[in-house]
């Protein structure tokens, strides 16, 4: 079996400095690490991972975004971004934030037997001003980009999507609904993912689990209290889905305000 991870470090400089990132690797020894939210480029980083070829897609924009994968086997074919013409396809270009396609939102890997995808999905923002863009874009755009991948090998993706699914993913639902990460739109486009067959593999195997969170804010000692949201996620191509094994949340792991999540898979 494989061990896959995802976390959302919210700045990899930050959790190597606190030692919280070498900790992680060292006890945990993933063979396949996805990563969001760098915060920077990988010439500005001194890690020294002599198991793991390192993969990055870093945003052009200094300390933003950004995600990578960091395996101990050798991909067969590394993308970053989307797969040719899907970006043009979706007009997705530039917003008063900047282009989703130069923020190193997305990194996919080919292996032998299937395709690892991390992404880190733009956020709505409070003031929901990025929401078109991540309903009419940017969830039809990586929706195609996975299904894409799909035709040649199953996908296993993961990473930071910024939208609790449903009721039982956060703390408090009831005053967040309509809000950023628990908006209808928003919803909407994680039902697609399921509706194009791809499984939520944590929630298949624990559909009635509560208080299974994956992000806290800073505020009001959310973290100690368990006021959270699941925002990441590993989600399989049907196909695979039940090749899967342990999905995990692992709310101890500390270092960033996103904990990791991870699973197990057969290696054929």
């Amino acid at each position: 079996m494989m061990k896959l991870y995802s976390w959302n470090v919210n700045g990899i400089r930050a959790v190597l400095n606190k030692g919280a990132l070498q900790k992680f690797i060292t006890e945990h020894q993933p063979d396949i690490l996805c990563l969001q939210e760098l915060k920077a480029k990988e010439a500005q980083v001194d890690i020294d991972l002599t198991d793991y070829f390192q993969y990055w897609n870093s945003a052009e924009r200094p300390g933003y975004s950004g995600t990578a994968i960091f395996t101990k086997i050798k991909p067969l074919t590394i993308i970053n971004g989307f797969v040719n013409g899907i970006a043009e396809k979706y007009k997705l270009a530039g917003d008063n934030y900047g282009d989703p396609n130069t923020e190193g939102r997305v990194i996919s890997a080919e292996f032998d037997n299937f395709w690892v995808v991390s992404v880190y999905t733009p956020n709505s923002k409070g003031d929901l001003s990025r929401l078109g863009l991540r309903h009419k874009q940017w969830d039809p755009a990586f929706l195609e980009h996975l299904k894409a991948l799909e035709k040649t090998k199953p996908v296993l993706f993961c990473g930071d999507l910024n939208v609790a699914h449903n009721e039982i993913d956060l703390a408090n639902p009831k005053q967040n609904v309509g809000k950023h990460g628990f908006t209808d739109e928003e919803r909407e486009g994680f039902d697609k993912f399921i509706s194009a067959g791809f499984v939520d593999v944590f929630r298949q195997k624990y559909p009635d689990k509560t208080d299974a969170y994956t992000w806290w804010t800073h505020w009001a000692n959310a973290r100690a209290r368990n006021v959270g949201w699941r925002i990441d996620y590993w989600m399989a191509s049907r196909s695979i889905a039940n090749s899967t094994k342990q999905p995990q949340i692992h709310p101890n792991i500390i270092g960033s305000d996103h904990c990791p999540i991870s699973l197990m898979v057969d290696k054929k």
